[in-house]
């Protein structure tokens, strides 16, 4: 999707958090994939990285991408709403928009019970509350499978009955709009766009026009 470029903020905060975090913890990448992220995270020196996805096809196709690692990775067919984990086994959940395809409610409960105690949450994920984007995403329903629900802020409160330190940093804005005015997520106008984003952000009303959240917390 060529809109994404307008995101990529978001993503460098996600794997720079992964970065500073994923060292020597034992990590769940929560609907993997094809295990794109997991080929940047063992990078990271994790002591262990766990893959999980509902589709044997993308399982194998990861499996085959990681048969060298020096990294331990697992790679298993799994149901995110309700995985075959103990409780209390990870240090790090993370995704990269999955959630927004299950049912919210289930996963919170899940990704609290396989944590462990202090364990953290990341996870970014799409926006439902600008009109103009769910205007776009009317105009285009072949462009996107049919359980796609993006978060609105309501969702943000279940987090509170599992986790703590919450953290929802908002994303794509005026990076979104002025797309067509930057080539590269490197040109100064790009940076410019991010700075201002984030003062607006900082003002309620603002948010809803947002395309993206990183969300961040702790279990309890």
């Amino acid at each position: 999707n060529i809109f994404y470029k307008a995101i990529k903020n978001a993503w460098d905060d996600f794997y720079n958090f992964l970065n500073l975090n994923a060292k020597n913890s034992e990590i769940l990448d929560y609907g993997c994939g094809v295990g794109p992220v997991i080929e940047k995270v063992i990078k990271f020196e994790p002591k262990k990285i766990i893959g999980i996805d509902i589709s044997d096809v993308s399982i194998s196709k990861a499996k085959e991408k990681f048969i060298n690692s020096n990294i331990k990775v697992e790679l298993h067919v799994d149901n995110c709403e309700n995985t075959t984990f103990s409780n209390n086994k990870f240090d790090i959940v993370y995704g990269l928009g999955i959630l927004h395809h299950l049912e919210i409610k289930k996963c919170i409960n899940e990704i609290s019970r396989i944590l462990k105690p202090n364990g953290v949450m990341l996870f970014i994920e799409p926006l439902g509350t600008n009109p103009l984007i769910n205007l776009y995403r009317l105009l285009t329903p072949k462009s996107r499978s049919k359980d796609k629900h993006p978060l609105i802020f309501k969702d943000f409160e279940m987090f509170k009955e599992k986790f703590k330190n919450i953290s929802v940093k908002y994303y794509g804005f005026l990076t979104l709009i002025f797309f067509p005015f930057y080539k590269s997520n490197n040109s100064k106008v790009f940076k410019i766009l991010v700075k201002m984003d984030q003062l607006l952000f900082k003002i309620k009303i603002f948010r809803y026009f947002a395309w993206s959240v990183l969300i961040t917390a702790k279990k309890i």
